[in-house]
């Protein structure tokens, strides 16, 4: 049975649209399993940190590079995973107005939220973008990894650019992330 998104356009209707698809079937499953790679490695860097700080504290200045490597891991699960937060209706929101609107007036209204939060997390990415090619020019390495710090402001464009395409999706109706908790 063919998916009509919020303008009735179905899926059959354009040959791009299972490309795209198929496309965002993919892209979830890399975010997936890049969120659940870091998640585990973060746990067992601080699970290995705590083994050693404990049973040798003599080498706990050797591993004190874990705790800049998990901040790292941090960020990157964070802004990682503000596109598929939002695509299953997981950010915090406040929708008792929104619930009580009919059906018309919530599409608008559902409309614009996703315009405004497109433009949002262009803008964001856009500065993102700014602030890590500055640390990145500076030549700001981090203290006990020895890797230059913008790789942890990348994560901000990376993330909010994810969290645009979740937005341009949602506008285009492609996913309803407010009825059926967005993607599978």
């Amino acid at each position: 049975m063919p998916h009509a998104g919020r303008h009735g356009v179905s899926k059959d209707e354009f040959s791009f649209l299972p490309m795209i698809d198929r496309g965002l079937t993919a892209l979830r499953a890399v975010e997936r399993g890049v969120l659940a790679a870091l998640m585990l490695s973060i746990t067992a860097l601080y699970a290995f940190n705590v083994v050693v700080r404990s049973l040798t504290p003599w080498l706990a200045g050797d591993v004190a590079w874990i705790d800049e490597a998990a901040l790292y891991g941090l960020a990157w699960l964070v802004f990682l995973g503000l596109g598929l937060t939002l695509e299953r209706g997981r950010h915090i929101a406040v929708t008792m107005l929104f619930d009580a609107l009919g059906t018309r007036p919530r599409r608008a209204v559902g409309a614009a939220i996703d315009l405004t939060g497109l433009v949002f997390s262009l803008y964001i990415a856009k500065l993102g973008v700014d602030i890590t090619v500055f640390v990145g020019n500076s030549g700001q390495l981090s203290p006990t990894l020895d890797v230059s710090a913008a790789w942890l402001y990348a994560a901000v464009p990376v993330g909010f650019l994810l969290l645009a395409l979740r937005y341009l999706l949602s506008l285009a109706g492609f996913i309803d992330r407010r009825t059926t908790g967005g993607a599978p």
